[in-house]
């Protein structure tokens, strides 16, 4: 087996080795004369990535044989392309037989310098094949990764798993022009309770797809898929560096979720490369976690507006009112601490705009309640106010904006 390739070719494949060394250890190569593909799969067996390459992909392309493969720590492959792509001429690859041991890598630098590196192989590996039909999945959407960047960028660095609930689109045209109409898919920060957790951030984003996503397919009843960032993040980079739309296929929670480039209508019949990721996904179901998450007909914090005052949800629609609407809203949740050492839960409601703006529309009450003799409000003297001191207790108090069908 040998190939070399140059220019844009050898970007996309510096590219792919870049991603496959986030999903996996080791880069399991499997050659034809009709393709070339480089398979990962992590430690856990939970992601697993394909990226498939064409010959016309090379400038020179050699298989001898029906089928020859290997297996290659990617942590080498990355340390041979740590040199900036601009300043290499071309790369060649060549395994010299089925039974080698090593396979060259072989850099031509445009300064003349010429550099081969020996990277020890396996010639029989463990290659995992996946048989997944993309048509078989009920709910999917097409994202443009620079907007699907931004609304990621609007959870923490440091979050594990996300949370992506389907809903299907409310065609009633009143209801596209309330507050929370249209916006049928939910990003949701998702925390495992069984770990003790250094930040208590929650955050969920409801999404317009019309608006951010460039195609988006669901019916039925609303699903929801979890599952890890780091992978989605590294197969995000990889779509953007090669300028292609990122395509996700799901169907339910414990499903695996699957990832693809979209190259456009001709679905890559002209691209010279395909790649799929596929990540497992938790077995138990989030629709019915968190206090701020969409009711029943997709309208978010409905059931949290039962607990308000009389005057509270009459001041939050007003101020809800007042506000443009936006195709984005985020809803953030933190725990903070009173003044005698508990928790109690402070919600806002935050709405992200087209750019960058961020308005705060929630509302917090502070008051003192005394607990000694119940709600009602009753004549005292200034030495009882004085007793009942020790005995009042800081409430803090969040109510959420109500909204009423009209």
């Amino acid at each position: 087996m040998e190939f070399t390739l140059s220019g844009n070719a050898l970007k996309t494949l510096a590219r792919s080795i870049t991603c496959l060394s986030r999903v996996g250890t080791d880069l399991a190569i499997q050659a034809s004369p009709s393709e070339i593909s480089f398979h990962a799969l992590n430690s856990s067996r939970s992601a697993y990535q394909l990226i498939t390459f064409k010959p016309d992909l090379f400038d020179v392309f050699t298989v001898s044989g029906a089928q020859v493969q290997c297996s290659i720590l990617l942590k080498a492959v990355s340390s041979v392309l740590r040199m900036p792509i601009t300043n290499i001429d071309y790369l060649s690859v060549q395994l010299p037989d089925i039974n080698a041991s090593k396979v060259q890598w072989a850099l031509q630098c445009f300064s003349g310098i010429k550099k081969t590196y020996w990277i020890t192989c396996n010639v029989d590996p463990d290659i995992q094949q996946l048989s997944l039909d993309r048509r078989r999945y009920p709910s999917n959407f097409v994202v443009r990764p620079r907007d699907l960047n931004r609304l990621l960028a609007n959870f923490q660095s440091s979050l594990q798993e996300i949370t992506i609930i389907a809903t299907e689109r409310n065609s009633d045209p009143s209801d596209a022009a309330s507050e929370f109409g249209g916006k049928a898919v939910e990003f949701r920060s998702y925390i495992d309770p069984t770990k003790e957790n250094d930040s208590l951030l929650h955050t969920q984003l409801w999404i317009d797809p019309v608006e951010e996503f460039v195609q988006y397919t669901h019916n039925g009843n609303p699903v929801d898929v979890t599952f890890a960032v780091k992978e989605l993040k590294a197969f995000l980079a990889f779509c953007e560096g090669c300028e292609v739309d990122i395509h996700l296929y799901f169907e339910k929670a414990g499903e695996p979720i699957l990832m693809a480039p979209k190259f456009g209508i001709d679905e890559g019949a002209s691209s010279n490369f395909d790649a799929m990721l596929v990540l497992a996904t938790m077995l138990t179901s989030q629709l019915h976690e968190g206090t701020t998450g969409p009711s029943a007909n997709g309208m978010p914090g409905q059931g949290d507006t039962a607990e308000a005052s009389g005057e509270q949800p009459e001041r939050n629609r007003t101020s809800a009112s007042e506000i443009p609407s936006n195709h984005t809203r985020i809803c953030a949740a933190r725990s903070v601490s009173g003044s005698d050492g508990r928790q109690v839960p402070e919600e806002r409601i935050l709405r992200a705009g087209g750019q960058s703006g961020i308005e705060r529309i929630g509302t917090i009450q502070i008051s003192k309640a005394a607990s000694a003799e119940g709600n009602t409000q009753t004549d005292a003297t200034e030495d009882e106010d004085d007793d009942n001191k020790d005995s009042d207790e800081l409430c803090v108090r969040s109510t959420l904006p109500c909204y009423e069908d009209q």
